[in-house]
């Protein structure tokens, strides 16, 4: 319920936690999944729309759970993703229009989505496991190329 509409009924943020759905998006403040009300959690795809919404503890009763969690670093990546563009066209001078930079937007995420997906599947470990995997890899990739070790 939206407070102060008159439809619906009012719910604890507890209580939003652990309703019956398919998909839940913790998406305002950290640490809202917890070691206490990880197992109560019904949805089984969590997208963090917030910073840490889960807790390690939660993150691992609910990967025992089958549950599978697209992590905040790759869930609300966008907005990053997009200052990031904001900053390349102030250093240059050269701006792009909104359909432009949604375009681009759209292509780094779904890659990120794809790349991070792909190590999950081979590590054969949780998307924020493969994050973290992907993330060292590119690392290394860049140490190895500037010729350091």
């Amino acid at each position: 319920m939206i407070k102060g509409l008159k439809l619906g009924k009012s719910i604890t943020n507890e209580d939003l936690l652990v309703l019956n759905v398919d998909i839940l998006a913790p998406c305002a403040m950290e640490n809202q999944i917890t070691d206490e009300n990880a197992s109560k959690v019904k949805a089984k795809l969590i997208v963090e729309g917030a910073n840490g919404p889960t807790t390690a503890d939660a993150d691992g009763i609910l990967n025992k759970k089958g549950v599978t969690i697209i992590p905040d670093i790759l869930a609300n990546g966008g907005g990053v993703t997009v200052s990031y563009f904001e900053w390349v066209q102030n250093r240059t001078g050269y701006y792009y229009s909104e359909e432009e930079i949604n375009k681009r937007a759209d292509r780094w995420m779904r890659q990120a989505f794809a790349n991070v997906w792909e190590r999950s599947v081979k590590f054969k470990t949780s998307m924020r496991i493969a994050a973290y995997i992907y993330a060292l890899e590119k690392i290394s990739l860049g140490i190895k190329s500037r010729g350091s070790f």
